[in-house]
């Protein structure tokens, strides 16, 4: 549904953007800065994970070395990139920290009539999953969760100083009109970004009622565009960092309930942002061959920075991503600090092996680095680090796929003789094991 329209709004990106729409910088004119938009989905409170790599992110010294020109979001995911979007609107991206720690400590269930509620909805969460609950209509509840979120949102932001902003920072939220079927993205280049529309992007239909806004009536962003990548497009992004909450790939096949359950929520909830990914990637191998030309059309690096999650997030499959434990949420932020970490030594490895500087790429590995080599990198002798070397001479990173990060960083490369992948591990920063196939 959405993969050829993003092609088309792909292409139309101006290789010449206007410089208007970047950060303020103090690079040089003649060496700008790599422009970055970043993209995160949704996944209720598994965004804490969301938090953890943005905080991470904004707040570290490596990203002097970028232009971040933009955020999309769905759902929790808009929550995050909201207040990040916010902290890099007013000219300090470090305090997308504290704005998205206070979040989601008040979002935690800290007091004891809190523990207890949290606790009570797990449970009948998960009796409904599995049938042995009935469904409850929002609309049937006695507590306004609606009012309650909004209040959450308004504690931390100031939506009135917000205003269209076609040159600042662009904000895109993702949500879908449950009467008319029509996905909409509310956009900060041409309206002021209201406590409604990010509700509206999460409004899970089972937990809260449809939001009204701007005319019509919305739910979850999970339904339309998870998280939006289309619209954030309009920012003229060099590269696009895709923060992923539901995993694409599994080790085992779901068997119980739960796990039926859980994984067809994980499968929902990517197909939207696989088909806006796909277009970019149909265009960038286009560039690349030569098919298209001309100032219409623009490489964009997709990076994708996939959840990795934990055992405490499989316990009660998708339910847990209502789960509001503040020692759940802090385990998730942390992780996400710690992926991000491994992240950025991931873009700094990349760096190195694509600039052919074979001692910053040796620089990188840990002392005792494991290399495994099969198929076309087989045939390579000699120690670890000196066949690293020479498969860093042969083997070029092919950034017109997409790049992958989770427990491992993946590359698609081109060889001479054909095409390979190269995974990396990376451990405080190091790259402690590498396989070639």
């Amino acid at each position: 549904m959405l993969g050829n329209d993003s092609a088309v709004r792909h292409d139309a990106i101006p290789s010449d953007a206007s410089p208007g729409r970047r950060c303020a910088t103090t690079h040089e004119e003649t060496m700008p800065k790599t422009r970055i938009a970043i993209a995160c989905q949704g996944g209720g409170s598994h965004t804490a994970f969301t938090a953890g790599v943005l905080q991470r992110l904004l707040d570290g010294p490596e990203i002097d070395e970028y232009d971040v020109v933009g955020f999309s979001g769905t759902s929790g995911g808009a929550v995050c990139a909201l207040l990040a979007w916010t902290a890099l609107r007013e000219g300090d991206r470090h305090r997308a920290r504290p704005l998205l720690d206070a979040f989601w400590a008040d979002n935690s269930a800290s007091t004891p009539l809190d523990v207890a509620a949290n606790a009570w909805l797990m449970w009948a969460a998960t009796l409904q999953s599995t049938g042995w609950l009935p469904q409850v209509s929002p609309y049937d509840l006695p507590v306004d969760g609606l009012a309650e979120f909004r209040a959450l949102l308004t504690r931390r932001v100031d939506f009135a100083e917000f205003t269209p902003d076609p040159d600042g920072p662009l904000l895109v939220v993702g949500a879908v009109d449950v009467l008319s079927g029509k996905f909409r993205a509310f956009h900060s280049y041409h309206e002021a970004i209201t406590p409604d529309m990010v509700l509206a992007s999460a409004a899970i239909p089972n937990v809260f009622p449809a939001v009204h806004t701007d005319g019509g009536t919305f739910w979850d962003g999970l339904f339309s565009q998870n998280p939006p990548v289309h619209e954030l497009l309009d920012a003229a992004p060099d590269e696009l960092w895709v923060i992923q909450i539901n995993p694409t790939a599994r080790a085992e096949e779901p068997r119980t309930v739960l796990d039926i359950a859980d994984r067809r929520n994980e499968l929902s909830g990517n197909l939207s942002l696989y088909q806006e990914l796909h277009g970019i990637e149909v265009i960038d191998r286009l560039l690349a061959d030569g098919v298209l030309v001309g100032s219409r059309y623009k490489h964009i690096t997709v990076r994708v920075l996939e959840f990795a999650r934990p055992p405490s997030t499989r316990l009660l499959g998708s339910t847990s991503k209502l789960n509001r434990d503040a020692r759940f949420l802090k385990e998730l932020m942390t992780q996400g600090e710690r992926q991000a970490e491994e992240f950025l030594a991931t873009l700094g490895f990349e760096s190195a092996w694509r600039a052919k500087d074979i001692e910053a790429v040796l620089g990188h590995l840990a002392p005792d680095v494991q290399l495994t080599a099969a198929g076309s990198f087989a045939g390579v002798d000699g120690d670890a680090r000196t066949r690293i070397a020479e498969l860093c001479r042969t083997a070029a990173m092919d950034l017109t796929r997409k790049q992958l990060t989770r427990d491992r960083a993946v590359w698609d490369v081109r060889l001479p003789e054909g095409r390979g992948r190269i995974e990396a591990e990376i451990v405080d920063g190091k790259v402690t094991r590498l396989g070639f196939s």
